[in-house]
């Protein structure tokens, strides 16, 4: 097992910001924000009107009409994303065509949420119509793990195949699970990562009424503030990050270009409040520990952090206590970005994302920024990449995600040297 080294030879992205990588990656560079008003249904009645939806999606251009009929979006939006991805590393067959290695490539992608929209379609249509007229497809389209089954049949990935749900941490524990199953020699080829699609009326009633989300309703550029001293709650956004992990020797025999390693896993609980962070952060703090352990790396050696950073008081606060406490004296050598100050919280979405702008970050040498970032909050005191992307190089580079229920994960990233 740990003669098995895992790499990153594709990826794909779809976003509020971008429908493919290189343009997800551009916006990030460039602070270019998605956010804007809401424009599916009515948010007259809600406390926040603001999201960060995905544009010009059109799902005819990775699966079939039919097929899509029978996708909730998120699942449509894991199959692009997974397709983007397997394209990207080599490996793109078309939808539907078999795989001579089927049985050694698996999928590990899911979403937070799952079929939000479904489910608050046919509860309609069951309260209006009666039980007779709720679709046969509301099990398949609503359940989470429907991602990683489309993904899989769609492109015929025949091995370890799971739907992992741990709310905003499901992208990254998704990836670093799927690392684990190659590590352990049950699959040479993972799709891994998360997708989300809860922009619904339910989804942001829901998020309303926890008094989550930011009013900042008249000016949606700048309502997602991570670190900033005024900063009022998150803004939903969706979509979908998806990687393909695959073992050091199979993608070097089959000449694939490798994008980064992947070198280390953190998974905690805080076991402490079903929405806030532990107020130490020891939770988050333990996962940056213990994914530093996987690497066999010391705190100094760590370059960038993609912080969790959703733009809420609590979160930001105590996960600049756990960054800290994981760090030590080398916290101040570290460059730290939320790059949800331009996408939004992708949910679910978020670490498969955020994994992506770390490998982008090793790739081109580029710290993306915290945009948003107008008066420091004394109790967010890192380096935060301000307003304006940075060049630096980075050998390791870290995704921190956290999930209501208390979920802590993290991924470490390493420049690839042979």
């Amino acid at each position: 097992m740990d003669k098995r080294r895992v790499v990153v030879t594709g990826y794909g992205a779809l976003s509020c910001v971008g429908n493919d990588v290189p343009t997800f990656w551009d916006s990030l560079v460039n602070g270019r924000c998605g956010i804007g008003q809401i424009t599916r249904f009515d948010t007259s009645a809600y406390r926040t009107h603001i999201a960060g939806e995905v544009k010009n999606f059109d799902p005819s251009e990775f699966i079939s009409i039919k097929e899509a009929r029978r996708m909730d979006l998120f699942t449509q939006y894991a199959v692009a994303a997974a397709g983007e991805a397997l394209k990207s590393a080599g490996l793109g067959a078309n939808s539907g065509e078999k795989r001579a290695d089927g049985e050694r490539c698996g999928c590990m992608v899911s979403s937070g949420v799952g079929g939000l929209a479904t489910i608050s379609k046919e509860s309609q249509v069951l309260i209006e119509r009666g039980p007779d007229r709720v679709s046969p497809f509301l099990i398949p389209m609503m359940i989470s793990d429907m991602a990683a089954g489309s993904v899989a049949m769609n492109f015929d990935l025949r091995g370890p195949n799971l739907g992992l749900v741990t709310a905003c941490a499901t992208g990254c524990h998704s990836i670093g699970e799927a690392f684990w199953t190659i590590k352990h020699d049950d699959a040479d080829i993972m799709l891994a990562g998360g997708a989300e699609a809860s922009i619904v009326p339910l989804g942001l009633a829901g998020f309303c009424a926890l008094k989550a989300l930011s009013t900042r309703n008249d000016d949606p550029l700048h309502a997602s503030r991570p670190f900033d001293l005024n900063r009022d709650g998150f803004v939903m956004s969706e979509g979908a990050g998806v990687l393909v992990l695959e073992e050091l020797g199979h993608a070097v025999r089959r000449g694939a270009n490798i994008l980064a390693e992947v070198v280390g896993y953190g998974a905690t609980a805080d076991a402490y409040h079903i929405t806030s962070p532990a107020p130490d952060g020891n939770g988050c703090a333990r996962a940056i520990s213990m994914a530093m352990r996987h690497a066999g790396i010391v705190p100094e050696q760590l370059d960038y952090i993609n912080a969790h950073g959703t733009s809420t008081s609590l979160n930001d606060k105590y996960e600049t206590l756990a960054i800290k406490a994981a760090l030590g004296d080398a916290v101040s050598k570290v460059s730290v970005s939320s790059t949800k100050g331009t996408t939004g919280h992708g949910l679910g979405a978020a670490g498969g994302l955020e994994c992506i702008a770390c490998i982008k970050a090793i790739e081109t040498g580029i710290v993306p920024p915290t945009i948003n970032y107008e008066t420091p909050d004394p109790e967010c005191d890192l380096d935060v990449t301000p307003n304006v992307a940075r060049k630096r190089d980075i050998t390791y580079a870290m995704n921190c995600n956290l999930g209501f229920g208390g979920h802590n994960g993290t991924m470490l990233f390493k420049k690839f040297e042979a």
